[in-house]
């Protein structure tokens, strides 16, 4: 019943926007577009991709032990820009073509929007430590690792000492920005997600 019900929510057939429309509105050409919905089209013939399926195609990059279904579900959320449940084409590809060929703003904005589950503007320490928690697992570590958790807290500790620049308890877009262009190592961090197509 429920997987009837699902088939029905979902469109049988997504059509993207043109070629051209998706073009100019990220940084690829239309053969790059056309070669990366081929594959999109491959693992999602919808057109449109669920959370459930996004996580078994993002596990498929990281190596056994990694656990990145927490993390998915955070990447998943930030792609859903309109929180429909559903990745379409174009929400997809928008965020490839930031994280590959965008600026470092737009790169940083992207992360700040990644690390603000809750969309309210703010990093608040629970929601950095929901973060830093999930790319611990990403990076295959056991989750029942105690001085792991002391190592998270530490490490959010720390982020939050260089960020929250006004001691206020939380890290606005602002704090986030000048923090981060004022630190050199996450700024050439954010350039190891460039690459061509």
């Amino acid at each position: 019943m429920d997987s009837e019900l699902e088939e029905f929510e979902t469109p049988a057939r997504y059509r993207p926007d043109s070629l051209s429309a998706l073009s100019r509105a990220t940084r690829f050409t239309e053969d790059e577009i056309k070669r990366i919905y081929r594959g999109f089209k491959a693992e999602c013939p919808t057109g449109v991709v669920k959370e459930d399926t996004f996580k078994v195609i993002y596990s498929q990059f990281f190596p056994q032990g990694a656990n990145p279904t927490l993390y998915a579900h955070y990447v998943f959320n930030t792609l859903d820009q309109d929180h429909s449940g559903i990745v379409s084409f174009e929400d997809f590809v928008q965020g490839l073509s930031i994280l590959s060929r965008g600026s470092v703003e737009e790169k940083l904005r992207w992360t700040f929007s990644l690390y603000d589950i809750n969309g309210d503007g703010f990093i608040t320490r629970e929601e950095m430590t929901d973060i830093v928690t999930a790319i611990y697992e990403l990076m295959g570590r056991l989750p029942d690792e105690c001085p792991e958790e002391e190592k998270i807290k530490g490490k959010v500790e720390h982020i939050f000492q260089k960020m929250d620049i006004n001691r206020d308890g939380v890290v606005t877009l602002e704090e986030f920005l000048e923090a981060c262009r004022n630190d050199e190592a996450i700024s050439r961090s954010m350039s190891v997600f460039d690459t061509a197509f």
